[in-house]
Order: C-alpha cells, then structure tokens, then sequence
C-alpha cells in the first residue's frame, strides 16, 4: 500500500480561502466595521476570473482592488466572490475566484495574506525532475525555500 504525505501546503491553502471567504461573508451581510478595509490582488489570467474587457486589458496579469468606501452585490460562495466595484465613475461587476487570489490585506488591523502561485511550485518541481541543480541547497542537504514561517504575533492584541 503506498503512503502518502499530509498536504499541509494544501491544506493551509484552503484554510486561509475559507478564512477570506468568512471576512467577506461578514462584511456581505453587515458591512465593513470601523475603518476596516481590504486590498485584494489577483491573477487576471484565472480562468474563473470574470470582469470588463477594458479591465482586462488594462491588467492583463494582476489587479489589486480596494474594498472600502463604495462597493456593491457583494456576494461569497464555495469558489469565490462577486462584487461591483466604480472605476471612473463606471460601476463593474468582477467574479473572482479563491485560487485567483495572490494577496488579501486588511491595512487598518496590519493583517496580511499572500497566497504562492501553483505554477512556480510545479516549475521547480519539473527542474528537480530533469536533474537541474542549481546549487541553492544548504551545506546539509536540506533545500532552502519552499516554505514560509508566516509570524502573526505582529497582528495580535
């Protein structure tokens, strides 16, 4: 019976997609409290992402939006979110996809998320399967990167 390793990556990945879909199931229902606000990059590129055409030509690989004074229809399911936003005094509906997410930030609270791409994961992962080394393994054979200690005593009360 082959052994499988825990996912923790995956796993986390997940976790944290269900902790911005929470937030914004919130502010869904009773708005941003106090001087809560959120900045949200995403890969334009996803093929779940829905949005203007003039958008997508104006950020063809990421768009950072802000949610705060105005924004509208902001509605939360399983894979993502829709809100209208105003761009020039232009209301635009946007789709936005969970996996299309590169970083959540709430700036009022100093709390942040950045979600790695997959693809940069599975690039490595093919260099290290055609026996490219590059010489970025430590003196111990450990492999440096590839994992990230995110410290939240910062954000704590």
């Amino acid at each position: 019976m082959a052994r499988t390793g825990i996912d923790y990556g995956g796993m986390m990945h997940r976790a944290l997609q269900g902790l911005i879909a929470d937030v914004l199931e919130r502010v869904a229902e009773h708005g941003l409290p106090g001087d809560h606000h959120f900045f949200i990059t995403f890969d334009t590129r996803d093929e779940g992402v829905e949005m203007a055409d003039w958008l997508r030509e104006r950020y063809p690989e990421e768009m950072t939006i802000v949610i705060q004074h105005w924004f509208d229809n902001l509605t939360v399911d399983d894979e993502g979110f829709t809100v209208t936003l105003n761009f020039g005094n232009s209301p635009e509906p946007l789709r936005i996809p969970f996996d299309a997410l590169r970083t959540f930030v709430d700036p009022s609270v100093e709390f942040g998320l950045r979600f790695e791409t997959q693809e940069s994961e599975d690039e490595d992962d093919e260099d290290d399967e055609d026996g490219d080394e590059d010489g970025d393994d430590s003196p111990d054979g450990a492999p440096n990167g590839g994992g990230e200690v995110v410290q939240l005593d910062r954000w704590r009360k």
